[in-house]
Formats: C-alpha cells, sequence, structure tokens
C-alpha cells in the first residue's frame, strides 16, 4: 500500500471515492469490514468461538457477547451482521416481526442448576427440575440470577412459572452479568444459579460448584444462527456456518474435545423453527 504522502496525491487527483474504489478491490483476500456476530455469553464463554471463527476466510468476524436477547435487538437495528440466540421464546416473537430473517438450529446441549456441594436446600433430592426450583425458593438459600434478558434468563423465568412460586426477593441477587462471570459468583458465593451445559464444563475446575440437577426434558438449550436476508455479508457467514465448511469446523472441534458441552445439531432433523428439537 502507498503511504500516507502517495494517498494525499491520489486523493486531491482522483477523489477519495475513487481511491476506496481502487484499495478495496477484489484482489484482497479478505474483506476489509468485520462481520459482526452478536451471540450469548454462553457460547463466548465456552471457547467454542475461538475455535470456529478464526477458519472463516472471507472476512474477520468480531463477537459480541451480549446475551440472546439484546443480540436479536442489534440485529433488528441492523447494527449486527449475525445472531447466534438460545432464547426461543423470544426467538418466535422476532422472527415474527421480521419476515425476511431466516433461522437454523446447530447445536444443541442442556441446562444444569448448579450450587453448593453440601447442597442445603437438597435440590439433588428433588423428583424434577420444578421440584428443584420450588426446594430453593423455599429454602433460605440465594439463587443467582443472570436478570440481563438472556436465553439463560429466559429459561429461568420459564421455570419459576412452572414451579408456580420463585424465591423472596432478597434472596434472588441478580448478577446482570455473563454467565461466566455468574459462575464465578455464585461459587464465590455459595449460591444456587442456572446455567449452561457448556460453560459450566469449561469453567468447572475453577469454580466451586456442583451439578445438581441435570436430566429433565424442560432443561433442553438449543443453539440457532439467526440473519436477515437483506444482509449479504451476516448471510455468507451464516450459510458458511450453517451449512458449508463451518459446520465442519464446528464439528471437528467437538469431536476432538477442544471444546466440550455441545452436541451439533443432526443432519437431517427440521431446525428452520425455534420449538424444533434434535430428538
Amino acid at each position: 500500500m502507498a503511504g500516507t504522502r502517495n494517498i494525499r496525491l491520489h486523493l486531491k487527483r482522483w477523489g477519495s471515492a475513487t481511491l476506496l474504489a481502487l484499495l478495496f478491490t477484489p484482489g484482497c483476500s479478505r474483506d476489509e469490514s468485520p462481520v459482526i456476530l452478536a451471540t450469548t455469553s454462553s457460547v463466548g464463554n465456552s471457547g467454542l468461538l475461538d475455535a470456529v471463527l478464526p477458519e472463516y476466510r472471507a472476512a474477520v468476524v468480531r463477537p459480541l457477547l451480549v446475551g440472546s436477547g439484546r443480540a436479536l435487538d442489534m440485529l433488528a437495528a441492523e447494527t449486527a451482521d449475525v445472531v447466534i440466540s438460545h432464547a426461543p421464546a423470544r426467538e418466535t416473537t422476532a422472527l415474527a416481526a421480521h419476515p425476511d430473517w431466516l433461522y437454523r438450529k446447530i447445536l444443541y446441549n442442556d441446562f444444569l442448576i448448579v450450587g453448593p456441594d453440601e447442597d442445603p436446600a437438597r435440590v439433588r433430592d428433588a423428583s424434577d427440575v420444578v421440584d428443584a426450583m420450588r426446594r430453593i425458593a423455599r429454602s433460605p438459600h440465594k439463587f443467582l440470577s443472570r436478570g440481563d434478558e438472556s436465553g439463560t434468563h429466559e429459561r429461568e423465568r420459564e421455570l419459576w412459572a412452572a414451579a408456580g412460586v420463585t424465591t423472596d426477593p432478597s434472596r434472588l441477587v441478580i448478577a446482570g452479568a455473563g454467565m461466566g462471570q455468574t459462575l464465578r459468583i455464585a461459587g464465590s458465593s455459595g449460591a444456587y444459579t442456572l446455567t449452561d451445559r457448556g460453560t459450566f464444563d469449561a469453567l468447572k475446575a475453577s469454580v466451586k460448584l456442583s451439578v445438581l440437577k441435570e436430566g429433565d426434558p424442560r432443561l433442553l438449550n438449543t443453539y440457532a444462527v439467526v440473519w436477515s436476508s437483506k444482509n449479504e455479508r451476516g448471510a455468507h457467514f451464516a450459510s458458511w456456518l450453517v451449512e458449508g465448511a463451518g459446520r465442519d469446523v464446528v464439528a471437528a472441534a467437538l469431536r476432538e474435545r477442544r471444546v466440550t458441552g455441545f452436541t451439533p445439531w443432526p443432519a437431517g432433523v427440521a431446525g428452520a423453527t425455534p420449538s424444533a428439537r434434535p430428538h
């Protein structure tokens, strides 16, 4: 690339528009402008993005870990090019409001209720996840909520509603933070919390928390790519991730256990709606 002096000379001779056209011709191997990927902190904290995004060669992908609700708002405001979300209720509403948006499930795992190993609320003894939430609500112990309109927060509220009870406001602590930081706070304070398996697997060696309830069908956690058909840059990356080489990159990272806590969405299983399930 020419030095600053030459650039100024070209600007005077041809004007800025002409120079920019020359600088960004197809000869460049990568688009200079980043693809903005808005996604949940659980995807980022798990290490998945570190394993996958560098393999996309068409452009740099810049992830913003903002939670699923905020990510979908950013796609609507056109401040993000593509989203990875795990909030089916919010996704359903957003897709109804934006007929030009496209949607595809790519991964799934499950939510976990975690807490101190001594388990003073006896969550391990619960018959199911609804009973577990009731035991926490009726105990004198704290529950740490994301409180950030994320997919995890969405599921927490659904579980409280199914249980027909919520913990006392004095014991419902709002973390207002991503999943990784929420786990660290819960571990240091002896609180219960809801987490996705991917983030917990990545951090379990460094937090003082144990899995106390898992395996309930109501804890299924699905991840989807959402993008606008009108956004060419977002659509190109989404296609790479959903049905192109990116799908193989994700599968390899999981197969080689460079990332754990997720399962690829099964080939041949419908995944074009928020209500889709992998089984």
